[in-house]
């Protein structure tokens, strides 16, 4: 081979590999678009997987949910209830579950209600006295009131001096109790 030959081979070389560089890039480009494609699809394939099974199991959620709602709405007082009226509402119950105990309700204050975690929280300030097995009492029907009554405090002392106690009867006793409820948000 001679030095036109071989001069005209690595032009046409170097020609052909300017044409393929473009073809090169263009493969690569392609190549990179399809591995994030693919990376794509690897993560929402679990989350396309998690739909498919809520669809599919659609009635049992829905139950589910409805059976939430109604443990919801037996739990806290609706927001159709404003402060006022929930207070009221819970006050006169706990009076009413403390005198058919057996307890004599001293007195009772609804404090101003507070935000806690999405909910009013209505508290009630009470104080009664009684015998130990009204106060029981008491403590096992406010545990089955819905909407659901939380003991927040609860402070139980004897009346009088210990020393001056007849052990013939039963001592009476004064409770001090901090009660509340849910109320919805508005």
């Amino acid at each position: 081979m001679n030095a036109s030959t071989l001069r005209r081979a690595l032009l046409i070389g170097l020609t052909l590999a300017l044409a393929a560089l473009p073809l090169a890039a263009g493969a690569w480009y392609v190549l990179r678009k399809h591995v994030w494609a693919q990376e794509q699809l690897d993560q929402l394939a679990p989350r396309y997987a998690r739909l498919v099974g809520m669809q599919q199991q659609g009635a049992e959620l829905q139950a589910a949910s409805e059976q939430a709602a109604a443990l919801r709405a037996r739990t806290i007082y609706p927001v159709a209830q404003d402060e006022a009226q929930t207070g009221n509402q819970m006050q006169q119950k706990v009076r009413d579950i403390f005198s058919a105990a057996g307890l004599q309700v001293i007195s009772s204050q609804v404090l101003p209600a507070k935000e806690d975690k999405g909910f009013d929280r209505v508290t009630l300030s009470l104080r009664a006295e009684g015998e130990q097995l009204a106060v029981q009492t008491a403590l096992a029907v406010l545990g089955q009131q819905q909407p659901v009554i939380f003991i927040d405090e609860l402070n139980i002392q004897v009346q009088g001096a210990l020393t001056n106690l007849n052990p013939r009867f039963a001592p009476r006793l004064v409770a001090q109790f901090t009660l509340s409820v849910l109320r919805e948000r508005p």
